[in-house]
């Protein structure tokens, strides 16, 4: 990490604990972040299909949102946080050279319908990409993906390590990952927090248990749907009396309907440490 000649240098001052200097640097930088906003729209994406609203027609490439997902670089490893219908494109835009794992939140189509897609990097890689879900998710992927679990499997088809996860937190390697249990109308799903940056999507509510997970994040990215109440999601307002809760240093907003309005209108209308996120923001931590 020194280098051989600083390590020299540095053998002269006896009072110099070389490696103690080693660790601190490798600490450091091991829990650097790289987060690239993959998409930041909700289920039918912005603009929606035969829509005439201002937003779905705004020129503004803020106002342009693939389905929500994430790329996360860390510990030297890139872990993908959802693969939904767009995942092929948002590959291609952000430019991703590997994959090491893909996280799920849960089920929906929105969340898992572009899994097929990796299998380029299978055939770059040269092995199975990881994927890491829990049981009732893991059950939907191979009911989805039926032919990648089939006895008998067709030539060129995605190739898959399933890894089973609980609401506890485990390893990916050296990295750490705690899953933050939020609830999507009835449905419990999973948020994640990697070091101090939490991301939750498609939550209505937290539980204080929860909450407490987040709390300490630098940055927490959360969803809002609308500015008026919805079943399912979190509304603009909602999400801001979460966040104001747990006072991050900086929060984005994602999963966004183009009921919210246009990005340059309602972010100005936020606090000073909340901004909306839109696809191929790029953040580091």
């Amino acid at each position: 990490m020194l280098g051989k000649r600083l390590r020299e240098s540095l053998k002269k001052f006896e009072f110099i604990d070389i490696d103690l200097i080693e660790n601190n640097i490798t600490s450091k930088l091991t829990k650097k972040l790289k987060i690239t906003f993959l998409g930041t729209g909700t289920s039918q994406g912005v603009p929606v299909i035969l829509c005439k609203c201002k937003v779905c027609q705004s020129f503004d490439l803020r106002d342009k949102r693939l389905r929500a997902s994430v790329m996360i670089e860390v510990d030297n490893q890139t872990f993908i946080i959802d693969t939904g219908p767009d995942f092929r494109q948002q590959m291609l835009q952000s430019k991703a050279t590997n994959v090491d794992a893909i996280l799920f939140t849960h089920e929906h189509k929105d969340h898992i319908a572009g899994l097929d897609d990796i299998r380029a990097f299978n055939y770059v890689q040269q092995r199975p990409m990881d994927i890491y879900a829990e049981k009732r998710v893991q059950e939907a992927l191979k009911r989805e993906y039926a032919y990648v679990f089939a006895e008998f499997k067709y030539p060129g088809i995605p190739e898959m390590n399933m890894h089973l996860i609980e609401n506890k937190p485990f390893n990916i390697n050296s990295t750490v990952i705690t899953p933050i249990r939020v609830m999507h109308y009835m449905l419990p799903i999973f948020g994640y927090r990697i070091h101090d940056f939490t991301y939750i999507t498609d939550a209505k509510s937290i539980d204080d248990i929860e909450m407490e997970k987040i709390r300490g994040s630098k940055i927490v990215v959360i969803n809002a749907l609308h500015q008026y109440e919805h079943i399912s999601h979190l509304d603009l307002k909602s999400a801001l009396e979460i966040l104001d809760k747990l006072r991050p240093e900086t929060a984005y907003i994602t999963h966004i309907s183009h009921t919210m309005g246009l990005h340059s209108e309602v972010e100005k209308q936020l606090p000073d440490y909340v901004k909306f996120a839109y696809d191929g923001l790029v953040i580091e931590l």
